[in-house]
């Protein structure tokens, strides 16, 4: 299974914000979305940065950080691990573990075209393992699938 069936299943659509945004504003996106992590991007097609829940807990613990006064930038990943669309579902797997990341936009010729989740990859691979559980049983069975 490859990295562009999740997105055709999901969308592509990204939720994403600018390294100007107060800290306090992305938080709030990240609560109303109900999402882990917001791509930074000054013009929503080149990536800047991530912004995870991690990197706010990270922030929570320094009692210094003022987040209704700065902003995204100063907190950001920069350094962020992208795949293209044609990654298999495996190997976007192993980086996440590899690199302990939950999200990798992908993206095409340095484009974002989407972004995959550790919960998009282990339902992807959930679907993939029934879907061959099914296929050994009708095959053991004898009949075809």
């Amino acid at each position: 299974m490859l990295i562009a069936d999740i997105l055709r299943d999901k969308g592509a659509h990204v939720e994403t914000t600018t390294p100007n945004t107060l800290l306090k504003e992305a938080v709030k996106m990240l609560a109303s979305q109900r999402i882990g992590a917001l791509l930074v991007s000054e013009d929503g097609r080149k990536i800047d940065g991530i912004l995870s829940e991690r990197d706010v807990v990270r922030a929570l613990a320094d009692d210094t950080i003022e987040f209704g006064e700065r902003k995204v930038n100063d907190l950001m990943t920069r350094g962020v691990f992208t795949c293209a669309p044609d990654a298999t579902v495996i190997s976007v797997m192993e980086l996440m573990d590899e690199k302990r990341i939950r999200h990798v936009p992908v993206t095409v010729n340095d484009v974002l075209a989407g972004v995959v989740s550790i919960r998009d990859i282990v339902n992807a691979r959930l679907k993939e393992t029934e879907r061959e559980r099914a296929e050994l049983a009708s095959y053991i069975a004898g009949s075809p699938a």
